[in-house]
């Protein structure tokens, strides 16, 4: 099956999100970096195959930061092997391209200026002591794991998501 637009994947579709930044500056992927992920992604995913049945598959790309992958299951489900391969092809992509992607512990946020914000859970925390992030504070929740929830609850108040528990 085809690669498909993100938004034909019904709302059950598994999903994996990858907070992308800059691995050296921990900014937002940009220009050449943002286009050439974005062409290696599709690329994977148009040969992508869970026990050589292909895989109804999207992405969506939002901010220069945020990678979301989803498979319509319905079809042909990812298997372990083909997550796992997923994940080696986006470790060669972490490398090549100077970004993190995989990386564990990290935390998105929208600053006061409107731009997103990729800290530890530590300075996330320190931030929150200090009033520089609030209840009202923009969040992004790189835990959902289906794309109704992406498209509904992806990013919202801090109050009204996990990170409310790090206050």
């Amino acid at each position: 099956m085809p690669q498909v637009p993100f938004k034909q994947l019904p709302d059950d579709a598994r999903l994996w999100i990858f907070g992308a930044s800059d691995a050296t500056t921990r900014g937002a992927l940009t220009g050449d970096a943002s286009e050439a992920l974005l062409r290696l992604v599709d690329d994977y995913l148009a040969g992508w195959q869970a026990h050589g049945e292909p895989l109804m598959s999207a992405r969506d790309w939002r901010e220069g930061r945020f990678l979301a992958i989803g498979v319509d299951q319905r079809a042909a489900g990812a298997s372990g092997c083909s997550i796992d391969a997923l994940y080696r092809s986006l470790e060669q992509l972490e490398r090549a391209l100077g970004a993190s992607l995989l990386a564990g512990g990290r935390i998105f946020y929208r600053d006061a200026a409107g731009q997103v914000q990729c800290v530890d859970r530590a300075t996330y925390v320190a931030r929150v002591r200090d009033g520089v992030v609030g209840a009202d504070t923009a969040v992004f929740d790189t835990t959902i794991t289906n794309a109704g929830e992406y498209r509904a609850r992806f990013e919202r108040p801090a109050s009204s998501s996990w990170h409310a528990r790090l206050a």
